[in-house]
């Protein structure tokens, strides 16, 4: 069920509104961590002086320099970790255009559904990218000290977070959100290993940009495969 699931999904990549989304994810992405740099070294410009005396070094007139090319090597480092939680909470904003046209291809008997308002989108994508971003800077001490184990602690993490997020969005525009939370419950083990396949990508590059739209296409198949399978559930 969840291989069928998946290669449904990869096999509608090619529609126009899976590539609008995945576009309109990338860029916005990339704004916000240029505007989170330019913020940042803006407090720096402003909280640091232009020069300062050392004790044996005398005065040092080049501070602004090596704090704002330190600044800069920072949110490079930064960005390769931040990329693809920030990319996958922001594009979480518009899956629910991928989730119509996976049903509009797959599942055309179905009634039309109220797109989710830009609010309550935003109010998830938020909440997200919270937890993405804190799990996985927790997540960096157990890499630490379970190094031989640090890649799969990164798939079981980002699997659960992953399949969580994506198999509620999938759900909630049919059942609606209490619902598709005992959904979630009901079928955990079937939802993380899904999420799972979908973490395994997520360390290669470029590929792992996709995995939004991929997840989502992904996760709406297995809502429907599940309510196929469980009518009851």
């Amino acid at each position: 069920m969840i291989l069928t699931s998946f290669f449904k999904a990869v096999g509608q990549l090619a529609d126009p509104r899976f590539r609008r989304v995945l576009w309109l994810g990338i860029g916005l992405t990339l704004a916000l961590l240029v505007a989170a740099y330019a913020g940042f070294l803006g407090f720096l410009n402003w909280a640091s002086p232009e020069d300062m005396v050392f004790p044996i070094i005398g005065q040092v007139q080049w501070l602004d320099d090596l704090l704002g090319w330190g600044s800069l090597l920072l949110m490079v480092i930064l960005s390769v970790f931040l990329m693809v939680p920030v990319a996958s909470a922001i594009t979480s904003m518009f899956l629910d255009d991928v989730a119509q046209a996976v049903e509009d291809r797959h599942y055309p008997h179905l009634p039309p559904v109220d797109r989710i308002s830009f609010f309550d989108a935003l109010r998830d994508t938020v909440n997200f990218l919270g937890v993405l971003i804190l799990a996985n800077v927790v997540a960096l001490l157990f890499y630490v000290l379970f190094a031989p184990a640090a890649v799969f602690i990164f798939w079981g993490l980002n699997g659960f977070l992953l399949g969580r997020e994506y198999f509620t969005l999938a759900a909630m525009r049919r059942i609606g959100r209490a619902e598709a939370k005992l959904l979630r419950r009901r079928h955990l083990g079937t939802i993380w290993l899904a999420g799972i396949l979908m973490a395994v990508p997520l360390s290669i590059p470029l590929i792992n940009l996709v995995i939004p739209i991929l997840g989502a296409a992904t996760f709406t198949h297995l809502f429907h495969a599940l309510q196929t399978r469980y009518p009851s559930g």
